[in-house]
């Protein structure tokens, strides 16, 4: 082998032996800074119930972090959408607890940690489906050209 199809050679393997070195299974996940990469990172981890399971409504939930990022008492629900029924209720607060479970305990920053300890926050879960707009054309509405 000539020297010169050697150093080709070299240059061709070393993109490819670069890309079978092992990674590792899970990376370091993105610290969270700002309130709002908290609510979006929960957001994130949201699953909704199945749609024959459950009706569309609106949950929001009161939750409190420790400086490392675990939920600090208990979880509450503040608010449930009026029309909703007992089963949809039951689905939706089993959906948001399963959904805190699974992202925390949060990664937070050493300054946002110590910032947000103990503090509620309020996290809605906006799900309600509205009613399409009607079509209808309304006189009063129309534009007027001059």
């Amino acid at each position: 082998m000539t020297a010169a199809r050697s150093r080709r050679l070299s240059l061709l393997a070393a993109p490819l032996l670069w890309l079978a070195l092992p990674v590792s299974a899970q990376a370091e996940p993105e610290q969270l800074n700002t309130i709002k990469d908290v609510v979006l990172a929960i957001h994130r981890c949201w699953r909704p119930p199945a749609a024959d399971k459950a009706g569309p409504i609106d949950i929001t939930v009161i939750v409190s972090f420790n400086r490392e990022g675990s939920i600090l008492g208990h979880p509450r629900i503040s608010y449930e959408s009026q029309e909703a029924t007992d089963n949809d209720r039951i689905a939706y607060r089993i959906a948001v607890m399963e959904t805190l479970q699974r992202c925390t305990p949060l990664p937070f920053t050493d300054s946002l940690g110590g910032a947000v300890a103990g503090r509620p926050f309020a996290i809605p879960f906006r799900i309600k489906k509205y009613p399409p707009r009607s079509q209808e054309k309304r006189a009063w509405l129309l534009p007027k050209i001059l």
